[in-house]
């Protein structure tokens, strides 16, 4: 890691954080001036009841609030634009966003449109949204994209299939709302698939080349939450101290990555969710420990720092066994959650997968996040480690 004189570090303006806090929602929307809402979140959501009891809570503090539920998985300009018919349509002051990260980052959009000129397209990349949106609470149901803490989005632009990651200051959430009991629902896979994703969070967080004093002992703290409390929240869903953990570690690890960065995981992840429809999650964690392999000669002591702090090396381990150590954790890991490989995903064929790979790559390096990890691959590489997460 370069050691930099001054960093940058954005974070919501509040957070209410344990179970329960969402019953707070309805004050702390008021609080903040609104007098009609949008609440955007999905048909998962939706089906589970929690948006209707949510939406209700808003009516009866006598704030109007629409439904807006067309967000699909990886979401789309296609989604974002219907959300905003949907936002002026309801004459909405602020937006709440209810849902894992697709709904959140749809939200983080819809908010800026408004108040920006331009197509989407033109938001894609660093700080490129100039001006403020409308105040967004994000209350995340899934404890994994860490989405509700980030300056981040991630829209799949349909005109060429290609996912466009937005940084900027403006899309961060007004406040978060982090209940844990909102996720005591989720299934196991979801909860395997997140888990990991935010053990990536946190250790591409750790890793990167803009890793700073500040978000290092919040990526740390976050690794040792997952190591402590996602196996036991994947065993047992109503397991309250496990859920609370991994809530919290998805929070930290949303907060760690957005003010370092993430790197060549999420660079490789993208093109998956664009091409395959894989859930970005679950792309994550496939790629975690073939790319932690490849990368440790960036970053040996930080990836050895990283393994002693989860417990799966110790102090009398040198930095080349700690690191390697923790590949094998990782791929323990993936095994006992029963998440797939690659090829098991539906959808995936090795026809498509060699048809597009090469574009993949091209892609993954073009997004940028490539260039902050420990050790930069070339587009020859990244197919290399595209082939042996397959």
């Amino acid at each position: 890691m370069k050691e930099t004189s001054s960093f940058r570090f954005d974070a919501a303006s509040s957070a209410l954080i344990g179970g329960g806090v969402v019953k707070e929602l309805p004050d702390l929307v008021a609080c903040l001036g609104a007098k009609r809402v949008l609440l955007v979140t999905d048909p998962g959501v939706v089906e589970l009841g929690i948006a209707d009891t949510v939406a209700s809570s808003l009516e009866t503090a006598g704030l109007p609030t629409a439904v807006f539920s067309d967000v699909q998985p990886d979401p789309t300009d296609r989604n974002v634009t219907a959300g905003v018919e949907a936002l002026r349509s309801h004459e909405a002051d602020l937006i709440v966003a209810v849902g894992g990260g697709s709904p959140i980052d749809t939200a983080k959009v819809i908010s800026v449109v408004p108040t920006n000129e331009g197509p989407l397209s033109g938001f894609k990349g660093l700080h490129k949204i100039r001006n403020p949106g409308l105040p967004l609470v994000a209350v995340p149901t899934t404890a994994g994209t860490g989405s509700e803490a980030t300056k981040v989005a991630v829209i799949t632009d349909t005109s060429n299939d290609v996912k466009m990651m937005m940084l900027s200051v403006s899309l961060q959430p007004r406040v978060a709302v982090v209940d844990y009991e909102l996720t005591m629902t989720m299934p196991r896979l979801l909860t395997a698939a997140v888990g990991v994703d935010t053990f990536t969070h946190g250790l591409e967080a750790f890793v990167s080349r803009k890793a700073n004093a500040q978000t290092d002992p919040i990526a740390l703290s976050c690794l040792k939450l997952v190591a402590t409390h996602l196996q036991a929240a994947w065993n047992q869903a109503d397991d309250c101290a496990a859920r609370a953990g991994m809530m919290l570690a998805s929070f930290q690890g949303g907060m760690a990555f957005s003010n370092s960065s993430v790197c060549l995981v999420h660079g490789m992840s993208r093109p998956i969710g664009a091409v395959f429809h894989v859930p970005h999650g679950l792309s994550n964690a496939i790629l975690l420990p073939t790319v932690t392999r490849f990368s440790i000669p960036g970053a040996v002591d930080r990836y050895a720092a990283a393994a002693r702090h989860v417990g799966c090396a110790g102090s009398d381990h040198s930095d080349s066994v700690a690191a390697g150590r923790l590949v094998a954790w990782l791929e323990e890991l993936n095994q006992s959650l029963e998440l797939p490989r690659l090829r098991d995903c539906r959808g995936v064929t090795r026809e498509k997968f060699e048809g597009t790979v090469e574009k993949m790559s091209a892609d993954a390096l073009a997004s940028g996040s490539p260039a902050n990890n420990p050790r930069v691959p070339t587009v020859e590489e990244i197919i290399q480690l595209y082939h042996q997460a397959w």
